[in-house]
């Protein structure tokens, strides 16, 4: 068993290593992973802020520059992992046999494509190398890519192809991911090349589903993509911020939590 930090300095350089490998943590997880009550993290995040180590946000922290700071694949691929993939089994519900749907980039949309790659007879457009990949192989599916050029550290297609290719696409529904999701701004992304897809995408579909976790929920980044009064469902988990799911659900959000 890990030792618990006695000490205040020990415990905010364990929270600052948290927060530096995945940009933006949750109060409830760094409480959780540093054995501490959530107003002891509280008191640190404000200390260790006022030494431009990192910014406060909503319920948690984020790397200092967090809203113009994009995590890789390989950074987001272990955090709430359980939590996505229930997200992804709920969201499956959302998606019918013979439907052509889009699907963008992100951890939590692969974890879709998995779900998906025994369903049958399905059209999916994507710019995710990675939800390509999973569905390759999938009878009955298939798979659509966009072009464009190719953004490494989250495995996707991105830029002015990519979003030419969507412009004349119509489809049921697409399944968007993001870095952050507020009542306020709706989905954002730190990059302008990402957002300028995930725009695309949205607009491509009937009706948005945003594929988010807890540990986004309450986080607001630089590039807005689809604001909150345009996306049809959010799927997400039970630690979201219930203030922030209220306020989605008045802007006409309907509202799944996965368990």
């Amino acid at each position: 068993m890990p030792r618990r930090p006695g000490f205040a300095a020990e415990r905010r350089q364990r929270l600052l290593e948290m927060v530096r490998a995945t940009g933006a943590v949750s109060l409830r997880d760094l409480a959780s992973s540093l054995e501490a009550s959530e107003a002891t993290v509280r008191r640190d995040i404000r200390a260790l802020e006022a030494e431009g180590l990192l910014d406060r946000r909503h319920g948690g922290a984020m790397a200092p520059g967090g809203l113009s700071r994009e995590p890789t694949y390989r950074q987001k691929a272990g955090v709430a992992a359980a939590e996505k993939a229930a997200i992804a089994r709920l969201a499956a519900d959302l998606v019918d046999e013979g439907d052509a749907i889009v699907i963008g980039a992100g951890t939590t949309t692969r974890e879709l494509a998995r779900e998906l790659a025994g369903f049958g007879a399905l059209t999916v457009v994507t710019n995710s190398l990675l939800v390509a990949q999973v569905l390759a192989e999938a009878r009955g599916v298939e798979v659509v890519m966009t072009g464009g050029s190719l953004r490494g550290a989250i495995h996707a297609l991105v830029g002015g192809a990519a979003e030419q290719m969507l412009a004349g696409l119509r489809v049921r529904r697409a399944f968007i991911s993001g870095n952050g999701l507020t009542a306020e701004r709706g989905l954002s992304t730190p990059n302008m090349l990402v957002a300028g897809v995930d725009r695309a995408l949205a607009q491509a579909a009937r009706e948005v589903v945003a594929l988010v976790d807890h540990t986004k929920v309450g986080v607001d980044t630089m590039f807005q993509t689809v604001p909150a009064d345009e996306i049809s469902y959010l799927v997400t988990d039970a630690g979201a911020p219930e203030t922030e799911l209220a306020g989605l659900a008045s802007a006409g959000v309907e509202v799944r939590v996965a368990t």
